[in-house]
């Protein structure tokens, strides 16, 4: 696949999937425009019928899937876990965007405007204010040195949980950046751990 992580799960004996919805660079601008103002919402349902395919399969346990990002992928794995809370019942989150007016300017404006033009774009997207919807296991693991999402997402969203008396597990790592992702060992072990935990209580 490119991808150790994949092979590794896939090794475990997990069904690894991937798509890219709209949004996604590199297919036209109408394609990667189309989540322009309002993220979350056009990819989502486009995620969502790769859920469908899934279902479809006669392999595939859908009472038992989980989802995984990093970065965006991180928010739209949080906003699965939040805004479709019986989808998932496990979702790893890496550095995720979770207040959209607390992320870097050059990315947001050209997707969602400012806080000033696009009000209620903002008031919808963000996930902090959604902590009461989380139903399944989530783990957030947030590099405490990241310049980009800075570490004040994680830490925001982990107050509300704690204040609301929601379940929510994070991981800090101090040296982990989006530029410079934890390492297999760092990361992904404990993404691996969580992963197995989970699936033994479900059992």
């Amino acid at each position: 696949s490119g991808n150790l992580w994949y092979d590794h799960m896939a090794e475990k004996g997990y069904v690894v999937f991937t798509m890219d919805g709209r949004g996604s660079a590199n297919r036209g601008l109408k394609f990667e425009q189309a989540i322009h103002g309002n993220v979350a919402t056009t990819e989502m349902n486009d995620q969502m019928k790769g859920v469908d395919y899934l279902k479809s399969l006669p392999f595939v346990d859908a009472e038992r899937m989980g989802i995984h990002g990093w970065s965006y992928g991180g928010f739209m794995t949080t906003s699965f876990m939040l805004r479709k809370p019986d989808v998932f019942k496990v979702g790893v989150a890496g550095g995720p965007v979770l207040d959209w007016k607390q992320y870097e300017i050059m990315y947001t404006e050209r997707y969602m405007e400012s806080p000033q033009d696009n009000p209620e774009g903002f008031k919808n997207t963000n996930l902090i204010n959604r902590v009461k919807d989380l139903k399944g296991k989530l783990l957030m693991i947030h590099g405490a040195q990241d310049p980009v999402v800075v570490w004040q997402h994680s830490i925001d969203f982990t107050r509300e949980a704690v204040k609301n008396g929601v379940l929510c597990l994070s991981r800090t790592r101090t040296q982990c950046t989006w530029q410079r992702p934890c390492s297999f060992d760092a990361k992904n072990y404990r993404l691996l751990r969580f992963v197995l935990k989970t699936r033994k209580y479900n059992d």
